[in-house]
């Protein structure tokens, strides 16, 4: 789960990570008196869960309270392009308004799961400021990568390297390194699946600051970090995606025509490749489980119908712990409740899958039965 900017600023404050003073705004009204008697220059920063926000026009530096009112009420309310939000871009619903900071060098730091070695790796720069890919890009000798076992946890000489590779010296090394010891612990006690600093600058005071945050929480923990779950902002979330977390179900919404449904996450991706190579796209992705019952089976109709794109639907279930016949009452329901118009396809094979098939044949609602997947690509190709 990824959270805003300033939510991980708290995170950072609680951990005594130094970061700069500021303030949250998401009423137009609210922007002059909030601005009032904060000390100049002030960096306005939209608050999206996409990077990239510097470069779309959502981060600007103002000199004086009039720049900063000005600033304030462009940034708030726009409609932020950047290249994780997609052509559409995010709407910014909340500001952060920092009081600026005496910079004389920017880093960059991450602390990120090293899938292919299963411990945590650290990722640092000089080239603070700058996207990373670039950087590892065009002068990949100035990252720097340190791997830690979960096990052992940082070490004093893994510090160092650290060090050594930012060309840190004094009072600024030490503060480095308390600030990496509390960002890793930090990391490790909420489950991060990442934590990056871009810049984590080093003021002409000599002391660490982090000027930017960006953390995700691995979803799977959310049980155990209340705090974090909380902080969840699902307004940035495609409605019909919040709509079928709800229920308890898998829904990936997707930008092609042919809605799916289908029981283990692995057929439906198997699905999704079946609906291409039958030269149509998929609108979904869409798992209801292996428990799944007729409740949740009508529920995941009904958030495909809502798709507007959705010009046929394909149900693809293999009956198992999900019996034919429990799915095929909840399409029933589903079409009856919606006045289904569209084309369905259905292939079903396992538990009761005769029984399933008799509840299909016997209601009155309009689909087509598909003997086996080649027979079902072939009718979604006449979609």
């Amino acid at each position: 789960m990824k959270i805003h900017e300033y939510q991980a600023k708290e995170l950072f404050r609680r951990a005594g990570i130094s970061v700069p003073d500021g303030k949250t705004c998401s009423e137009q009204s609210e922007i002059p008196a909030i601005i009032t008697g904060m000390k100049m220059p002030v960096a306005v920063k939209a608050q999206i869960l996409a990077g990239g926000r510097g470069k779309g026009g959502g981060v600007l530096l103002a000199k004086s309270e009039e720049e900063a009112v000005a600033a304030a009420q462009k940034i708030l309310g726009m409609q932020l392009v950047t290249k994780q939000t997609g052509e559409s871009g995010t709407e910014v619903k909340t500001i952060l308004l920092e009081q600026g900071v005496n910079i004389a060098r920017e880093l960059y730091l991450s602390l990120l799961i090293d899938r292919d070695r299963g411990g945590i790796v650290i990722i640092a720069s000089q080239d603070g400021g700058m996207d990373i890919e670039t950087v590892a890009a065009e002068t990949p000798e100035r990252i720097i990568k340190v791997h830690i076992n979960p096990l052992l946890g940082l070490q004093g000489y893994q510090i160092r390297e650290l060090i050594f590779g930012l060309a840190l010296t004094g009072a600024v090394a030490k503060d480095f390194a308390a600030t990496l010891k509390k960002l890793y612990t930090l990391f490790v006690s909420y489950d991060g699946s990442l934590v990056e600093i871009n810049p984590l600058v080093i003021t002409r005071e000599e002391t660490v600051m982090a000027l930017d945050a960006k953390m995700d929480i691995d979803s799977n923990s959310l049980f155990r970090h209340p705090d974090i779950l909380e902080m969840h902002d699902n307004r940035e979330e495609d409605p019909l995606e919040v709509a079928a977390a709800a229920h308890g179900l898998n829904y990936i919404r997707l930008n092609g025509t042919i809605g799916s449904m289908v029981n283990g996450a692995g057929l439906a991706m198997a699905t999704m490749d079946l609906i291409k190579q039958a030269g149509v796209e998929p609108a979904n992705f869409l798992d209801v489980g292996g428990g799944a019952n007729a409740e949740m089976v009508e529920n995941g109709f009904r958030i495909i119908l809502d798709d507007p794109n959705v010009r046929g639907i394909f149900i693809n279930i293999f009956g198992g712990i999900l019996r034919c016949d429990i799915l095929a009452e909840g399409v029933v329901a589903a079409a009856k409740k919606v006045r289904l118009t569209l084309p369905v396809i259905v292939r079903m094979e396992g538990t009761n899958v005769d029984e399933g098939r008799k509840i299909l044949a016997e209601s009155d609602i309009t689909l087509t039965s598909a003997r086996d997947l080649k027979h079902a690509a072939e009718l979604l190709a006449a979609i």
